[in-house]
Formats: structure tokens, C-alpha cells, sequence
């Protein structure tokens, strides 16, 4: 029988030479599947004579049975070797602190945590929440607002502008949101209170001015708003923003094309020590523009001045935010730093409400 011998030391050897379960399966069908050499002598089985029968098969079926319990054998050993291969990469060094949940390693970015605080106070008081394209009109940005064609006002105003269409108009990458309030105005029958938080744009770039920036705008348009209740507004907006009792207010005159009387507002604050704190000191810092809206802007948005009038404001998210949480310079709220946002940033389930709190 040293054929079967010599068969069966050539298959031992090839079970015990298998890398893996794929190789160890090619071993496995070459001898035990439908056309194996070991199935194969088993066919012959059916041509021997009894005597050779007798002999010859329990030599031959002992060879198909040690083959298969060989190959049985070398797949528990890969299948234990590559569960200690994946636990050996797999380990876990407990010992390590728990890694936070993503809802607690993000952070919203200050202006859009400022914008949610500006829409919580002013929807305390009434105002709904209004947007626009950020490409406009000339039209939009300019004349209707009060800025006709040659105006000294539009110098004012370093425009980005876009390559003419096809009738040769220019549009123009907003300079202010005050566009909506046109188109507020035009969609919407007084009485009319609306916010505007949106990103402008204008050509200007240092410490405190980038060519993108924030603003929020607010409108008010019904039979009797008047100045009185423009520094009601303003003044209840400083004092839940900045989050004190109270805040003196000092309102300047200027010129805004699409506002008369217009004024520049200053709130009360102290420096000491090189740190800016709202409501205490003999201080004062500009920080936004309003007026009583303009009758011209009135007439080009389809409204009688003689019925209705109304009065507009405009802040610079970027500023108060920066103001307010001690950030010395604007540049780095577009620098997408994570680092400068880990510190800066809030949590994303510190959600800014009157009651609970602005900033949590």
C-alpha cells in the first residue's frame, strides 16, 4: 500500500502547509471534493472483487477519514490564530478615559450661536425672522434704498461687483441686508416686524473689518412706530444681549441714505483694565445705526408715507459678538481653526433662551 501511503503524506503535508482558510479549502477539494484523488479511489471500489473490497476499503475509507480530520483539525487552528490576530489589533486600552459623545466634543461657532441669541430676544418681542439672496440687484442694494445712480452715499459702500448679464446690469454681492426690507416691504401689507441676520459683503479687510461679515437688520413698519419706540427696542436688545439690568443710551445724529432723522447709537461701558463690561462706567461705544425709515424708500416699495411710517436698525453680529465674548480680533471667526473654536465655541446643546439663559 505505498501508493496510499505516498498520497496520504503529500495531503497531510499540503493541510499542514495552508495559510489560510481559502488555501486550506483548495487542499480540501482537491482530495475529498467530487473529482479528488481520494474520491476517486473510492469509485474504484465498486469494481473490485470482495476479497479486494475487504482489503482494500477500510485502507482507503481510513485515508479519506484521517485527510478530513486533518483538514478539521487546521481550520480550528487558523480560525483560533486570526482571533488572536484581531483581539491582539483590537485591544482596548481601558485604562484610557472615555471618549466624549460628538454632541459634547462639537462646537457651534459664535456667530451662529449670536445670531440664536439675537433671534430668541427679538422673537420676545414680536419680530419674525426674514431672509434674502445674497447677490442683489442694483436696484435692491442701491435705489431702492434711497441711493440713486450718482449718489455720494454709494462711495460709502465698497461694492463687489458681478460681471454684466446679458442686458448689461451689473448685480452686485450685498452690501448691507437691507435689501429684504425692500422686499419685505413689497410682499408683506403693514403692520410689519421683522429681523435680518445675514452675511454682506464689502471691500475692506484689517483687524476688525473682513471682506465677508455679519449683520442683522430690524423693521418695523405700522400707522404710529415712532422714535420713542425704537429706543424702547434697542434698549431692551442691549440690555438681554450684553445680560444687565441696565444700560444707558446715547443716540448721535447722522446720515443714512434710506433713514431720516438717523442717528448713531453709543451704549454706557467701562474699560478698566483694558476689558470692555457693558452697563457701569463713564464710557461709550458706537455700536449700530438706526432711523426712522426714509418716505423716499417708503414710495419705492409701494407704501403711502402718509399713512404708514416705521423705523429700521442694523448691528454687526461679528462686533457684538466680539464685544461681548472678549474676542480681540475678527479675522480668526473665518479661519476655521479648531483650535480657536474649541475655546470660543459653544456646546451645541447650550441653546440660547430668555428663560434659561443666552449663554447657558
Amino acid at each position: 500500500m505505498t501508493d496510499l501511503d505516498s498520497l496520504e503524506r503529500d495531503l497531510l503535508a499540503q493541510v499542514s502547509a495552508a495559510s489560510d482558510e481559502a488555501a486550506l479549502d483548495a487542499v480540501r477539494v482537491a482530495a475529498l471534493g467530487k473529482k479528488g484523488s481520494v474520491s476517486d479511489l473510492l469509485k474504484t471500489l465498486g469494481s473490485m472483487t470482495p476479497d479486494e473490497r475487504k482489503e482494500r476499503g477500510p485502507l482507503i475509507n481510513g485515508l479519506r477519514d484521517r485527510v478530513q480530520g486533518a483538514v478539521t483539525a487546521r481550520k480550528t487552528e487558523l480560525a483560533e490564530a486570526a482571533l488572536e490576530a484581531r483581539l491582539a489589533s483590537e485591544r482596548v486600552d481601558v485604562t484610557l478615559p472615555v471618549r466624549e459623545a460628538p454632541e459634547v466634543r462639537g462646537r457651534i461657532h459664535p456667530i451662529s450661536q449670536v445670531i440664536d441669541e439675537i433671534t430668541a430676544i427679538f422673537a420676545d418681542m414680536g419680530f419674525a425672522v426674514a431672509e434674502g439672496p445674497d447677490i442683489e440687484t442694483d436696484e435692491l442694494n442701491f435705489t431702492a434704498l434711497n441711493f440713486p445712480p450718482g449718489h455720494p452715499a454709494r462711495e460709502m459702500h465698497d461694492t463687489f461687483f458681478l460681471a454684466p448679464d446679458r442686458d448689461g446690469k451689473r448685480k452686485v454681492l450685498r452690501t448691507h441686508t437691507s435689501p429684504v426690507q425692500v422686499r419685505t416691504m413689497r410682499a408683506q401689507t403693514p403692520p410689519i416686524r421683522v429681523i435680518i441676520p445675514g452675511r454682506t459683503y464689502r471691500h475692506d479687510s484689517d483687524q476688525t473689518h473682513t471682506p465677508m461679515f455679519h449683520q442683522v437688520e430690524g423693521l418695523v413698519i405700522d400707522t404710529s412706530a415712532n422714535i420713542a419706540n425704537l429706543k424702547w427696542v434697542l434698549e431692551e436688545f442691549c440690555k438681554a444681549f450684553f445680560e444687565v439690568e441696565g444700560v444707558k443710551m446715547r443716540f448721535r445724529p447722522s446720515f443714512f441714505p434710506f433713514t431720516e432723522p438717523s442717528a448713531e447709537v453709543d451704549i454706557q461701558c467701562s474699560r478698566k483694565g483694558g476689558e470692555i463690561r457693558f452697563g457701569e462706567g463713564d464710557d461709550w461705544l458706537e455700536i449700530l445705526g438706526c432711523g426712522m425709515v426714509h418716505p423716499n424708500v417708503l414710495r419705492n416699495c409701494g407704501l403711502d408715507p402718509d399713512t404708514v411710517q416705521g423705523f429700521a436698525f442694523g448691528v454687526g453680529i461679528d462686533r457684538i459678538a466680539m464685544l461681548k465674548y472678549g474676542m480681540p480680533d475678527l479675522r480668526p471667526f473665518f479661519e476655521a481653526d479648531v483650535r480657536w473654536l474649541d475655546h470660543y465655541g459653544f456646546r451645541p446643546l447650550d441653546v440660547p433662551s430668555l428663560v434659561g439663559g443666552l449663554t447657558g
